[in-house]
């Protein structure tokens, strides 16, 4: 045996490795099918429906069913099975899939981002270096041409916002058309329903789905993935059941001479039907977009083994029954069923939709959380779903938007085939974008040659190109939607990007100077008094302009200053070692100091009530690390203004130079305090109960002193740590400035419209920055500012 104290691990017999990988990929690729497939193996329930509609009910004969089949076998082997399974699955971000993964991976390999707080120690960051670190020569040409046009940069990230924005048209859209389509197979019963009756049934489902979302999907994730695969082998077996009772002949369709015989016999309203062949592959997107739940291996698994088999065997029977009953089209899945398994089938397939819904509104939150990460959102509220799985979030306001939009397109349509024109062109469009930012990730990430990305760019956007054109002949049949719907959301989210950059721009030019500060001396030429000063800001370097007005203003100011900045940056998390950079903003007498927290555009700002702890002991680790580096340098030249320092947010409170001497736990739930007559402590609970559930309200009161082991340190850094102490202890105020924008009077109408109008708007109906950075509304300050930008 290795002891543990020679530092070697025992090696694993590698067969054992290997089947240890494979049981944890096939115990994740079960629980893929609830969150990935849900939404793309319920497409069975409306492609043949869809195709069919219009002037191509002129065809319907053998034939033609048989080419539609042979596109929809096709199209589900090129983009599901080659371009996502064989391509995109590869170009992962620390894990993490999707348009902002891809986004992501191009800033870090190329200066493209427009987020203006960025530094250079954020590309210190582990999660920064993934991928290549050399440049080819082509890809280099191609990236400094990028970085030198701000233009293509800005139209970048108007590409993703576009992207971002049809996503959040695909979370109004799979809701309606998945409950509606599953719905229908009420209307081929003997008792059938009218349109007016399950339209009331199908929008009762979507509130109470809407209304449930806040209990989290992981109450009932346990059910999804048996639903799913319920789901998958019963269209399965129905389909075999159809191709052997109906129409063995149906194998030969998978030959492409199918499609050319279609095309010949159908011409453009072929073409145009493609806007129903495409429904075959919505949801495919979720593969990708939700891989950082799963490996790449447990997704690649699930398809090609379990949903590709199942989807292309269900079309190939429906495609077998239709050959044969012609009449059927209209509502092809369910005539297909046997009598004797229709009722059970109904009710998996309505659960099979509700889960695939499920799984696109989450995604939904998801991505209005990352946009948000980028300053592409206005703040709002996120929850905390689970404290088990990572990323399981609700957000109250979108939830309600959402399910405003859906019902109405629920009322208004009343018809799967018009909301399929709008799915299909949304969820096309994801697609052709992502393609494009694939491209360029061969190009820029792995850095190959600009002829292959070309090649992989010109394929693909022929075929996605072809299905686009035709869901875009469906624009006045409903393909509106999404359009209109993106291009809201869209200017939303620039006006929002637009306003928070200029903000940033005005706050940088009229920083305050450190020359002015130096000059003041240490008390800043007012009175320092005991305690800790937070002063929040977006700027990472420099002194906000909001700090002058203090000193200009105000009597007195507090002993220890603390410039405090949250920003996110180009990578999916950042992990908790690496979350605080600490550094000093002037001489040591100053006692003034900078602290920036970053977090990854995946990652959730949650507040656990320790955060002002987390900073004290951060920064006196900042001054024994500071006070060590000086005296083997023996100089003081790098001691302030712009030296910082990464250091640990979770480092345990025994191995630091500051230790507990007394810890105090505080339950705002406690009846003595809800009875207390204090309005002081009343206010503070209030404000708690507003960020935690019942019953989990407490806070941590830390008293620090210095360790044992510190009776050797300097008599200046042991006073400066001392000052830090009884700062702690005399409190800790948040200061925050309370801004106004407005545009310029030489400003043109365009961006008076864009800042007096469209950015006021967002500010006054967003959340406030106090309240999404969880500061606590007793020991803040706000002092008003007036931006004219």
């Amino acid at each position: 045996m290795v002891s543990a104290e020679s530092g070697v691990s025992p090696r694993r017999d590698p067969s054992q490795l290997s089947w240890m990988n494979l049981s944890r990929n096939l115990i994740l690729a079960y629980q893929s099918f609830g969150l990935v497939y849900g939404d793309l193996s319920t497409s069975p329930l409306y492609v043949f429906p869809s195709t069919f509609i219009g002037k191509l009910h002129k065809h319907q004969n053998e034939e033609t069913i048989f080419g539609a089949f042979s596109l929809i076998f096709w199209t589900l082997t090129l983009i599901p099975l080659l371009k996502y399974v064989l391509v995109l699955l590869s170009a992962d971000d620390n894990g993490e899939g999707g348009i902002f993964a891809l986004y992501s991976l191009l800033c870090r390999h190329a200066k493209l981002s427009l987020l203006p707080n960025q530094q250079t120690a954020d590309e210190e960051l582990s999660a920064y270096k993934f991928g290549p670190s050399t440049d080819a020569g082509s890809s280099s040409a191609f990236r400094r041409f990028l970085e030198k046009h701000k233009r293509l940069r800005t139209a970048l990230l108007v590409v993703v916002l576009f992207g971002a924005a049809m996503v959040i048209g695909d979370g109004v859209l799979t809701p309606a058309i998945s409950v509606m389509s599953s719905m229908s197979g009420l209307q081929v019963t003997e008792k059938k329903l009218t349109d007016g009756e399950l339209l009331v049934l199908a929008c009762v489902i979507l509130v109470g789905l809407f209304a449930l979302q806040h209990c989290g999907t992981h109450r009932v994730a346990f059910m999804f993935a048996p639903i799913v695969i319920t789901w998958l082998i019963s269209i399965l077996f129905i389909g075999l059941y159809n191709i052997i009772h109906w129409n063995p002949k149906i194998i030969h369709a998978i030959s492409p001479i199918y499609i050319i015989k279609f095309f010949r016999a159908t011409g453009q309203e072929g073409w145009i039907s493609l806007g129903g062949v495409l429904l075959s592959v919505t949801g495919t997107e979720a593969m990708f977009s939700n891989l950082g739940h799963f490996t790449s291996v447990s997704i690649r698994l699930a398809f090609a083994v379990v949903v590709y088999p199942c989807l292309v065997v269900q079309y190939m029977g429906q495609a077998a029954f239709l050959s044969k009953n012609l009449g059927s089209i209209p509502n092809s899945f369910y005539d297909s069923i046997p009598n004797i398994v229709f009722w059970p089938v109904f009710v998996i397939a309505t659960l099979a939709a509700i889960v695939g819904s499920q799984a696109v509104i989450t995604a939904t939150f998801s991505i209005i959380k990352q946009c948000h990460a980028l300053g592409c959102f206005p703040r709002i509220k996120v929850v905390h779903t689970s404290k088990h799985i990572y990323g399981q979030i609700y957000i109250p306001e979108i939830n309600w938007i959402l399910m405003t939009l859906t019902l109405a397109i629920a009322v208004a349509f009343r018809d799967t085939t018009l909301i399929g024109n709008a799915y299909g062109l949304a969820c096309m469009t994801v697609m052709f974008v992502t393609t494009f930012f694939m491209a360029l990730v061969i190009v820029l990430v792995w850095q190959k040659s600009c002829v292959l990305a070309a090649l992989f760019l010109g394929t693909l956007w022929i075929v996605e190109g072809v299905y686009l054109s035709a869901a875009l002949m469906k624009v006045a049949q409903g393909g509106w939607v999404p359009l209109v719907l993106a291009f809201i959301f869209m200017i939303a989210m620039y006006v929002w990007h637009y306003g928070t950059r200029r903000k940033y721009s005005f706050d940088l030019h009229n920083k305050v100077s450190l020359k002015w500060l130096l000059g003041l001396g240490p008390s800043l030429g007012i009175v320092r008094v005991p305690g800790i000063g937070l002063v929040y800001s977006e700027l990472a370097t420099g002194v906000p302009a909001i700090f002058s007005h203090f000193v200009t203003n105000l009597p007195a100011f507090h002993k220890v200053v603390v410039f405090v900045c949250v920003k996110s940056v180009h990578v999916p998390h950042v992990s908790p070692e690496e979350r605080f950079l600490i550094g000093r903003v002037c001489p040591k007498p100053y006692r003034m100091y900078r602290c920036i927290v970053r977090y990854g555009y995946k990652d959730i700002q949650r507040e656990d009530g320790d955060f002002e702890n987390q900073l004290v002991q951060s920064i006196a680790e900042f001054i024994q690390m500071e006070a060590s580096d000086l005296q083997s340098s023996a100089s003081e030249s790098q001691s302030y203004d712009g030296r910082m320092a990464v250091l640990s947010s979770q480092k345990s409170l025994s191995n630091s130079i500051l230790t507990v001497s007394e810890v105090e736990e505080i339950d705002f739930a406690d009846p003595t305090i809800q009875s207390s007559k204090s309005m002081t402590l009343q206010s503070l609970r209030s404000v708690y109960e507003d960020e935690y559930p019942q019953g989990q309200v407490r806070m941590r009161r830390v008293r620090f002193r210095l360790a044992p082991s510190s009776g050797g340190m300097e008599s200046s850094v042991r006073e400066e740590l001392m000052d830090l102490i009884r700062a702690k202890e005399a409190g800790v105020a948040y200061i925050m400035g309370h801004s106004y924008v407005k545009s310029r009077k030489s400003s043109s109408w365009l961006k008076k419209m864009t800042i007096d109008i469209g950015y006021s708007f967002l500010r006054k109906n967003c959340r406030g920055p106090a309240v999404a950075l969880n500061i606590p509304h007793i020991s803040l300050i706000e002092v008003g500012m007036i931006y004219h930008v």
